[in-house]
C-alpha cells in the first residue's frame, strides 16, 4: 500500500504582515519532508524461495492419484534387515492440497505410517508420520529430508535433514527416493544407505482398489 504522508504547520509563525514569504518557505520545507519520508521507493522482500518447476510437477503426479489406493510388495531388502514380504503392503493417496501430499502406508494391520509430501519455506520436504492407534506420536516421527534439487517430475531424492540426523542414531547417508515411471504405473519407495538401496517397495499404479 501506498503510505500517504501528510504535513501540519502551526499558524503561530505566520506574520500577517509578510504572508507570501512565509507560504513560500511552508511549500519548501513541505516538498522536503516529502522527499525524506515518501520518496524512496517502498522495501523489497528478499525474493522467496519457490518450488523448482520438477518439484512442482512431482508433487502434482503424486496429487493425481488422489482418493485412490493400491496394492505393493517388498522387491529388495539388504541381506541381514527384517523381511516385510509376508505382509500386505497397500498406500492410500488421502490428503492432496497445493502444498501437501499425504499417503498412508499401511502394512497388513499395522497402519501407524504415512509419508508426507510437504511444500515447507518453498522448499519440497519428505517426512514419516509414525502414530499409535490412539493418534499420538511415537518417539522417532517426522523424519525424512528436502529434495536436493536433482529429481525430475517423476523421481525425487531426500537426503536425511539436520532434524532426522539427531532422531536416527548412526546409519550415515541415510537417504529416501520415490520414483514414477513417466507412464505413472508404478511407485517405488527405496531407503539408501550410504548410496546403497536397504529397501524398495513397488506399487501398481495401474489398479487401484
Amino acid at each position: 500500500m501506498k503510505k500517504k504522508c501528510y504535513v501540519r504547520m502551526s499558524n503561530q509563525f505566520m506574520n500577517p504582515k509578510r504572508p507570501s514569504m512565509y507560504k513560500h518557505l511552508i511549500f519548501i520545507f513541505a516538498a522536503a519532508f516529502l522527499l525524506t519520508s515518501c520518496g524512496q521507493p517502498p522495501r523489497q522482500d528478499a525474493e522467496e524461495v519457490q518450488l523448482s518447476a520438477e518439484e512442482r510437477a512431482f508433487l502434482d503426479n503424486l496429487a493425481s492419484l488422489c482418493g485412490q489406493s493400491f496394492r505393493g510388495e517388498e522387491v529388495y531388502m539388504a541381506e541381514g534387515r527384517e523381511s516385510w514380504a509376508e505382509y500386505d503392503f497397500v498406500m492410500h493417496v488421502t490428503v492432496c492440497e497445493e502444498d501437501a501430499v499425504h499417503i498412508p502406508f499401511h502394512l497388513s494391520d499395522d497402519t501407524s505410517r504415512t509419508w508426507m509430501f510437504l511444500v515447507e519455506d518453498g522448499r519440497l520436504r519428505f517426512r514419516h508420520d509414525h502414530r499409535y492407534p490412539d493418534g499420538t506420536p511415537e518417539a522417532q516421527t517426522l523424519y525424512g529430508g528436502y529434495s536436493d534439487g536433482k529429481g525430475t517430475a517423476y523421481e525425487q531424492y531426500f537426503p536425511k535433514d539436520d532434524y532426522s540426523r539427531e532422531l536416527l542414531q548412526g546409519h550415515f547417508g541415510r537417504e529416501w527416493h520415490v520414483v514414477m515411471d513417466p507412464e505413472i504405473t508404478t511407485l517405488s519407495y527405496r531407503l539408501l544407505y550410504a548410496g546403497e538401496i536397504v529397501f524398495q517397495a513397488d506399487f501398481d499404479l495401474t489398479e487401484p482398489i
